[in-house]
């Protein structure tokens, strides 16, 4: 995943040989190394840095997806134990019945009076 965005792998580091000089390592190779060893060790915390953040937000997202299942699950028990009304119907199927009764009512009426 982040493989090729680094300067060195640990085998390069283990394998670096600097060439002597009269007074030792020469110092400028040495520097060059330790600025690329640097540069990555940079890029290692800033990415652990993001990875620990996005952790901490899954976290959290967790702990909030959870408490909203436990409160859904509270919701649907109390709707469970609720005891349900009679199913009355809709405004539309009251007025078919009111009709139907004024019908018969005043249907017969009008009959009674013929």
């Amino acid at each position: 995943m982040y493989k090729d965005e680094f300067n060195l792998t640990s085998d390069m580091i283990l394998e670096k040989n600097f060439k002597i000089d009269t007074r030792g390592y020469r110092l400028k190779e040495v520097d060059q190394f330790l600025d690329l060893v640097i540069a990555d060790y940079e890029h290692f915390y800033a990415i652990i840095r993001g990875l620990e953040k996005e952790k901490e937000d899954n976290l959290e997202q967790i702990i909030n997806l959870k408490q909203e299942i436990r409160n859904l699950k509270t919701n649907v028990e109390i709707v469970k134990a609720t005891p349900q009304m009679p199913s009355s119907g809709t405004n539309l199927d009251v007025l078919k019945r009111l009709s139907r009764l004024e019908k018969v009512v005043y249907g017969d009426k009008e009959l009674d009076e013929e």
